[in-house]
């Protein structure tokens, strides 16, 4: 990594805000026959539409399926067909995949809905479309409550992992109402919107099901949230980067296979962090602070980590390292990479050598919970709408009070507890938990003039 000025300010100046499968529309069949005649037959939705009518009679609808090979002018050819008949407009949803389209439009049926049908099926016909052509009443469904994105990722993602995350959400009493693709490279990412069961409960169903299926799911309740500008709170060691700073330390002092076991006894859980922490610094004493500069330049960032703070900087959102690390290594972390907030232990260092002592508390467990609170408070944005990542036993409490804690190719106990897990070695994946697709993240990218990285599939 390029070597840049240690900084002595924690906070940097951001710049400027850069400002399926189900989804077939419902139409119930006709069950109720009203005199439909007069000039009032195509009246406004706003006042006959809605399952709520205190007479409990729904207009009538036509549900138009159309299906074919996609071509430019199908759908603007469909709507001169409508236009003609004079319809309203009450829903339409149209996917393509491979090349494949598939168009639903609800219209409210004209008193000659069978002219209007064979309107349709000649447009389609000289198109070289398949199309149906079904007669029911009123609108879509409401959605239900207990409404959810449920994010499965995997590497591959196959048949049989989203056959048993379908059902077990059947199982449930839920309903899939939409399905769209988040990304194909270099994961398979696919956001299910669920409906009719507590979040809380199907992410406790669908985690047992993850592990069985070897894919990560992320289930979060829909809410504005997910939409709105939020604070991205990240461990370092082993989040952001590769391997663990105080372990490229110990290698200049001798100690690394000594260092390297209390650190992972440590984020497993099994020792005290401030403890253990104390007593590996200890083990520095006597190394240069070169060896900080040093240890700079080897650290390897986790692929796709440049990736999703760019992206997500663009978007408005904030970012800050909470780390028990060190700030000798976090703060020029957060000046490379553009992140607003960095908080880390400091080494004490004394004639250009390392004392084995930190200067000021440590920032354990609760302190990294507290950062996180402060940097909230900061931003102005609730807890509710902060994300935190991170993969040791020291990052539980922020991941448990964030709105989103995403264990990052974590430990067993932090994968427990966490609200989602993600196992693959793509920073950038938590963009598909966020509700950003791959072609998004590569638009915005081509129009800053940027190419997005396509890292090698492992």
């Amino acid at each position: 990594m390029r070597r840049t000025l240690p900084v002595r300010h924690r906070q940097v100046t951001p710049p400027a805000r850069v400002s399926a499968v189900d989804t077939t529309p419902y139409a119930e069949r006709l069950t109720v026959r009203t005199p439909v005649d007069g000039p009032g037959v195509l009246a406004s939705l706003r006042c006959v539409m809605g399952n709520d009518l205190q007479s409990g009679v729904r207009p009538e609808t036509l549900l138009i399926t159309v299906s074919g090979t996609d071509r430019p002018g199908v759908t603007s050819a469909m709507f001169e067909t409508l236009r003609r008949a004079g319809v309203e407009v009450v829903d339409i949803e149209q996917i393509v995949l491979r090349r494949r389209l598939v168009l639903g439009i609800l219209v409210t049926a004209p008193r000659d809905w069978k002219k209007l049908r064979d309107a349709v099926q000649a447009t389609a016909a000289g198109l070289g479309m398949g199309v149906e052509v079904e007669r029911g009443t009123g609108d879509n469904r409401g959605r239900r409550e207990g409404r959810s994105h449920v994010t499965v990722i995997g590497t591959p993602l196959k048949a049989s992992a989203m056959a048993a995350v379908a059902g077990r959400i059947a199982d449930s009493g839920a309903n899939i109402d939409r399905i769209e693709r988040m990304a194909r490279y270099p994961v398979t990412a696919i956001d299910l919107h669920v409906s009719g069961v507590d979040p809380e409960r199907l992410r406790t169903l669908l985690s047992a099901e993850a592990a069985a299926q070897g894919v990560d799911i992320a289930v979060q309740p829909s809410s504005l949230l997910r939409r709105a500008m939020r604070l991205i709170v990240m461990d370092v060691d082993s989040t952001l980067i590769q391997g663990e700073v105080i372990e490229l330390l110990a290698a200049h002092s001798g100690h690394l296979d000594r260092v390297a076991d209390v650190t992972d006894r440590a984020m497993r859980g099994e020792l005290d962090f401030e403890q253990s922490l104390r007593e590996r610094v200890a083990l520095l004493r006597g190394v240069p602070a070169s060896a900080l500069d040093e240890v700079y330049d080897e650290l390897v960032l986790a692929p796709g980590a440049r990736t999703l703070v760019r992206i997500l900087r663009r978007l408005g959102y904030r970012f800050a390292l909470v780390s028990g690390g060190f700030s000798q290594i976090t703060d020029r972390l957060a000046v490379d990479l553009g992140i607003h907030y960095s908080r880390a232990n400091e080494l004490e260092i004394v004639d250009g050598v390392l004392t084995g002592a930190i200067r000021g508390p440590v920032v354990d467990r609760i302190g990294k919970a507290e950062a996180l609170r402060h940097f909230a408070a900061e931003v102005g944005v609730p807890v509710e709408a902060v994300v935190a990542i991170g993969d040791g036993a020291n990052d539980l409490d922020m991941l448990e009070i964030a709105g989103l804690g995403i264990a990052y190719n974590a430990k067993p106990l932090v994968q427990e507890a966490a609200d989602t897990t993600v196992n693959v070695p793509y920073l950038d994946t938590i963009l598909y938990l966020l509700g950003i697709s791959r072609e998004e993240i590569e638009a915005l990218d081509l129009a800053h003039g940027l190419v997005t990285p396509a890292p090698p599939v492992r």
